[in-house]
């Protein structure tokens, strides 16, 4: 995570939990903005899919974590059934909801609200795990209906 000329008190705060707990998977990237975001780039293995996941660090009250389930697969024959299933997920679980993207991808999003005082990134990497158990259970039934159609 060398390179980070931006800073903020939640990025301080993840960089060092990071480092305690020796996770290394992530590529930090700060972006130049008025809220001074930083980037935590990674991957998820799911199925013998590495799906992109990233984790958004910044000044505002939230840390948004976020998983490409699938990439420009949503097509008009597939949309409706697709829909359907996530949106039962988005009733059944609170702590992330999916949705499709104007590209035709199949996103997963958690946004947890923090402020800088009360940042916990443990449970950044708790929503994380949730999201991967769930991913490693769910994924193939999201793909058949993807590609069923």
């Amino acid at each position: 995570m060398e390179g980070i000329i931006i800073m903020n008190a939640k990025v301080t705060k993840f960089n060092a939990f990071l480092q305690e707990n020796n996770i290394n998977c992530f590529q930090a990237q700060a972006i130049e903005n008025e809220m001074h975001s930083v980037l935590y780039r990674s991957f998820m293995e799911v199925n013998g899919q590495n799906l992109p996941a990233m984790v958004v660090v910044d000044d505002s009250i939230y840390v948004m974590v976020q998983v490409r389930v699938a990439a420009a697969v949503i097509k008009e024959a597939n949309r409706a059934a697709v829909m359907e299933h996530i949106n039962k997920l988005n009733e059944t679980y609170k702590v992330f909801k999916y949705y499709i993207n104007e590209g035709g991808d199949i996103v997963i999003e958690s946004c947890i609200p923090s402020t800088d005082e009360d940042f916990v990134p443990g449970l950044v990497h708790a929503v994380i795990d949730v999201i991967l158990k769930h991913l490693q259970e769910e994924y193939a039934r999201i793909m058949k209906l993807v590609w069923a159609n």
